[in-house]
C-alpha cells in the first residue's frame, strides 16, 4: 500500500495567541521601518489585549531601545486614540486596555530625559500638545459619555495609569490644563456598584495632589465649592466600603474578635487550639513570626483612597458632615465613619511595620484632627446621634478593656489615640505621630469642658496611657531629647495632663473618676520631677503646666504620709481611705494651672507638606499595583 499523502504534523507544545505575535511585531528591534498596515491595525484592535504579554515584551526594551522604535509606539498611541474615540465595540475597549497597559510600562522606565523622552515615545515633539492634548480631551468625553458605563470606567482606569506612571514628569499637566473634575463627578453619579465609584475617587486624590504646593491646582479649587449631596454620599460610601474591606484583611490574618475566656479561648490564645474541646476555630490566631509578613504586606492598596478622603475633607464641609452622618445601605455594615475609626485602629497597632503603613496612618491622623476641630461636628461626634458599636483592633498587648454596648464616636477616637500611644513607643519615637494623637485628645476634652458634656467612657484608661508615656520618656530621655520638635510634644503631653486635671470636673462622669486622676498623679510623683528637670522644662514654655501637676501629687503625697495633725499614717491605706484622704485633700487644694491650656491651631496643610509629598508618592505606587490587580 502507497503511503498517505496526508502527514501528521506534530502539535506545537503551546499555542501562541495572535495578538501576542502582532506585539512581537510592533515592538520587534528589527522592524523600525516596518510599514504597519491598515489591515495590521484593524486585526490589532480586533483581538482580546493580552496585558501580561505586553508588559512581557516592553519589560524586555531598555529605554534607549524603546525611543528607537518610537515611530512604531507613536503609531500605536495615535491609532488607540482614534480607536476610543470611534467608540464602536469592541475595539475601543481594547484600545482603552492596550492604553493602560502601555503607558504604565513605558512611562514607568527610566529615562535619561524623562520628559521630553516620554514625550518622544508618544507623540513626538513636534506634536505634542496637540496629541496630548487631543487624548486627554477624548478620555474626558469618554469618562463622562461613554457608549457604556464598562467603557467609561476603563476611561478612568487609562487616566489613573498615566497620571501614576508619569506623576513626577510634566506629562500630568495635561490633566491640569483640561479640567476632568466635572466628567469624574458624572462618572461617579451614574456608577451603582463602589467598585466602580473606587478608581475615579481614586483618581481625583492624584490630580489634586501633583504640584499642589507649587501652582494653584485647578482640582483643590473645584473641591471648595462642590455641593452635590448625592455624589458626595457616593463617595464617603464607597470610602467606607473600602475601609471595611481593608480592614477584613487585617482580620483574616489574625482574628481578634474579643470573646469570653472559656478554656477553649485561653487555650487557643497561647498556641494550644487544638487541645480545645469543640470543633477547631474556623481561623486559627497564627504564630507571630508567621504574620508578621503577612502584617508587613498590609494595608492593601486601595488604602490610596485616603488621599482623596483627606483632600474633600479638608476643603469641603459638607463632606465632613456625611462624613460624620451617613448611615450604613446595608444592614449587618458599619456607617463610613465606623468603617474608618475600625480600620485606622488596625493601622494604628500595625504603623511600624513599614514606612507605608505610617503614612497612611498620618492620613487618618489628619482627617481626625480635622473632623474634631469643626465645633458642629465634634458636638455630633459627642452625642447620643453619633452612638454605635466599633470593632477596634486587639491584635496586639495591651489591649484596651472590652466595651459592651454602644458608645458615642468621641469614645472610640480616644480609644485608638490610646492605642496609638502605647502600641508605638520606642527610643526612635515618631514625634509627630504623637503631637497630633495628644492634639487630638486635646481638641476633644477642650470641648466637652466647655460645652460640659459627660461621655461614658473609661477614663482611668486615659490617665495610665498619659503617665505611663511620661514614665517611658523619662526612661529613653537620651534616645528622645535629641529628635526634632520632642519639646512641642512634651508641651503637648503636660498641657493635656494639666488642662485635664484644672478642668476634669466639667466633663468626669463623677467624684470617683476626678478622684482616680488624683490618685494616678500621686502614684506618679517621683517621675513627674524627673521628667521635668530631664527635659528642662523650668522656666521653658510647659513650665507652669508640669509645676501644676508636681505641685498637685506633692500635696496629696504629704496628705497620704501624715494626717491634718502631723500624725503619720499607715504606709498601708486601703483603696477607699486613699480615697477618703483625695476628697479630704480639694479643701486645701489650689490648682494654679495656666491660661489657654485648651487653645489649638487648627490644621495647616503646608505644616505637613514634606507628609504629603511622601504620602502622595505612596498612592502613585498604590495606583500602579491596583491597575495590575485589577
Amino acid at each position: 500500500m502507497e503511503p498517505s499523502p496526508l502527514t501528521q504534523v506534530s502539535r506545537p507544545d503551546s499555542f501562541q495567541p495572535k495578538i501576542v505575535r502582532l506585539y512581537e511585531t510592533l515592538f520587534r528591534e528589527d522592524e523600525e521601518e516596518y510599514d504597519l498596515s491598515e489591515g495590521f491595525w484593524e486585526e490589532f484592535f480586533l483581538h482580546r489585549p493580552d496585558g501580561a504579554n505586553l508588559k512581557r515584551i516592553l519589560g524586555y526594551l531598555s529605554p534607549d531601545e524603546l525611543l528607537q522604535l518610537q515611530s512604531h509606539s507613536q503609531q500605536l498611541f495615535l491609532r488607540a486614540i482614534t480607536r476610543v474615540k470611534q467608540g464602536t465595540a469592541p475595539s475601543d475597549e481594547v484600545a482603552l486596555d492596550t492604553l493602560t497597559v502601555f503607558l504604565d510600562t513605558a512611562l514607568s522606565k527610566k529615562y535619561t530625559n524623562p520628559s521630553s523622552d516620554i514625550i518622544s515615545i508618544l507623540a513626538g515633539l513636534h506634536d505634542a500638545d496637540a496629541v496630548m492634548s487631543d487624548f486627554v480631551a477624548t478620555l474626558d468625553t469618554v469618562i463622562r459619555n461613554g457608549r457604556s458605563l464598562g467603557v467609561r470606567m476603563k476611561a478612568v482606569r487609562t487616566t489613573l495609569s498615566i497620571t501614576a506612571a508619569a506623576y513626577h514628569t510634566g506629562l500630568p499637566s495635561y490633566f491640569t490644563h483640561r479640567d476632568l473634575f466635572p466628567s469624574l463627578m458624572k462618572y461617579i453619579q451614574d456608577c451603582q456598584e463602589n467598585d466602580q465609584i473606587l478608581p475615579g475617587f481614586f483618581l481625583l486624590g492624584l490630580l489634586v495632589n501633583y504640584n499642589k504646593f507649587e501652582f494653584q491646582n485647578p482640582y483643590r479649587l473645584r473641591l471648595d465649592d462642590f455641593v452635590n449631596d448625592g455624589i458626595i454620599q457616593k463617595m464617603t460610601t464607597c470610602f467606607g466600603a473600602t475601609c471595611l474591606s481593608i480592614r477584613d484583611a487585617y482580620v483574616a490574618v489574625q482574628d481578634d474578635m474579643p470573646e469570653g475566656w472559656t478554656l477553649g479561648s485561653t487555650l487557643n490564645y497561647i498556641g494550644l487550639g487544638v487541645l480545645a474541646p469543640g470543633s477547631r476555630p474556623s481561623t486559627p490566631v497564627p504564630a507571630s513570626e508567621e504574620a508578621k509578613p503577612l502584617f508587613a504586606a498590609l494595608p492593601g492598596t486601595e488604602v490610596g483612597i485616603l488621599l482623596s478622603t483627606y483632600d474633600f475633607a479638608n476643603a469641603n464641609k459638607l463632606f465632613c458632615f456625611n462624613l460624620v452622618t451617613l448611615t450604613s445601605q446595608k444592614k449587618g455594615d458599619p456607617a463610613p465613619l465606623s468603617a474608618f475609626l475600625s480600620l485606622t485602629s488596625y493601622l494604628f497597632q500595625h504603623a511600624h511595620r513599614s514606612y507605608r503603613s505610617t503614612l497612611y496612618t498620618y492620613l487618618s491622623l489628619f482627617i481626625l484632627q480635622i473632623l474634631v476641630e469643626d465645633q458642629i461636628l465634634v458636638k455630633r461626634l459627642c452625642s447620643d446621634e453619633s452612638k454605635g458599636s466599633i470593632r477596634l483592633c486587639r491584635q496586639r498587648p495591651p489591649y484596651l478593656p472590652v466595651v459592651k454596648g454602644d458608645q458615642v464616636a468621641t469614645s472610640f477616637i480616644l480609644d485608638i489615640m490610646i492605642d496609638g500611644i502605647n502600641h508605638n513607643l520606642r527610643r526612635r519615637l515618631d514625634v509627630d505621630f504623637y503631637i497630633l494623637c495628644l492634639g487630638i485628645m486635646l481638641r476633644i476634652l477642650s470641648y466637652l469642658s466647655r460645652a460640659k458634656v459627660r461621655i461614658a467612657f473609661h477614663w482611668s484608661e486615659l490617665w495610665r496611657t498619659l503617665l505611663s508615656f511620661v514614665r517611658f520618656l523619662s526612661s529613653y530621655t537620651n534616645d528622645v531629647k535629641a529628635l526634632p520638635r520632642v519639646s512641642k510634644m512634651v508641651d503637648h503631653l503636660v498641657n493635656l495632663l494639666a488642662f485635664a486635671l484644672s478642668n476634669g470636673e466639667n466633663f468626669l462622669p463623677d467624684a470617683a473618676a476626678y478622684d482616680d486622676l488624683f490618685y494616678k498623679l500621686v502614684e506618679t510623683g517621683d517621675t513627674l520631677v524627673k521628667f521635668r528637670d530631664a527635659f528642662g522644662l523650668s522656666g521653658q514654655s510647659g513650665s507652669s503646666s508640669i509645676d501644676t501637676l508636681i505641685n498637685v501629687s506633692s500635696h496629696y503625697h504629704s496628705l497620704l504620709q501624715s494626717d491634718e495633725k502631723g500624725k503619720a499614717r499607715s504606709k498601708n491605706l486601703s483603696p477607699r481611705e486613699v480615697s477618703k484622704v483625695i476628697k479630704q485633700g480639694y479643701d486645701t487644694l489650689s490648682i494654679e494651672a495656666g491660661d489657654g491650656l485648651d487653645r489649638w491651631e487648627k490644621f495647616r496643610e503646608a505644616d505637613f507638606k514634606s507628609f504629603l509629598k511622601k504620602i502622595a508618592r505612596a498612592v502613585v505606587d498604590d495606583a500602579k499595583v491596583l491597575i495590575d490587580e485589577k
